[in-house]
């Protein structure tokens, strides 16, 4: 396991700690899992897929998705649960490859990704529990117009001024930080 260097940083900036996160979305029949990664500067949602198992792929597609959309430096950190899926040896070799520094919360301690786990509460108490999806393409299309358009664009923090995530990344934006 890693150690959480979360807890150590002072963020001044965007791209230097994603946090990252798994919860489940209820279908009317069934279950969806929805893994997001987060900038925890911004509070943006910077990568996320929804999946029918919990497999590591799930994660690893939401990074992948980040990754694409994101230009990051070596030594940004990526905090995440103790997971298996942050675990797996896919997932991390694709943290190494980028230069991420690997860090984890303490067994049992859902306070140390206290960012991701407030967003999970947020979506799911603005968005999920407030639609009975009937299939995953529902589901997929109104939590991604919820993530994009309302948490990312709209919503305001107190914690970032009263800003939106992408107001606030473009008010503090750094000369050739790269990402949306």
């Amino acid at each position: 396991m890693y150690a959480n260097l979360a807890t150590r940083l002072q963020l001044t900036g965007i791209n230097q700690l994603w946090v990252a996160d798994i919860t489940y979305v209820r279908l009317r029949e069934t279950f969806l899992y929805l893994a997001i990664l987060m900038d925890a500067y911004s509070r943006r949602v910077v990568g996320w897929e929804l999946g029918e198992d919990l497999r590591a792929e799930l994660a690893l597609n939401a990074l992948n998705r980040a990754l694409a959309d994101r230009a990051v430096e070596p030594g940004i950190v990526h905090h995440s649960d103790r997971g298996v899926q942050y675990c797996s040896q896919t997932y991390v070799e694709r943290l190494q490859a980028y230069g991420f520094a690997i860090s984890m919360s303490r067994a049992g301690n859902p306070y140390d990704n206290a960012k991701a786990e407030s967003f999970m509460k947020t979506l799911k108490s603005e968005e999920v529990y407030l639609h009975r999806y009937r299939d995953q393409e529902e589901a997929r299309g109104s939590i991604q117009r919820f993530i994009e358009e309302v948490y990312n664009g709209k919503r305001l923090h107190s914690s970032l001024g009263y800003l939106s995530p992408a107001k606030f990344e473009e008010q503090h934006r750094s000369p050739g930080v790269g990402g949306q």
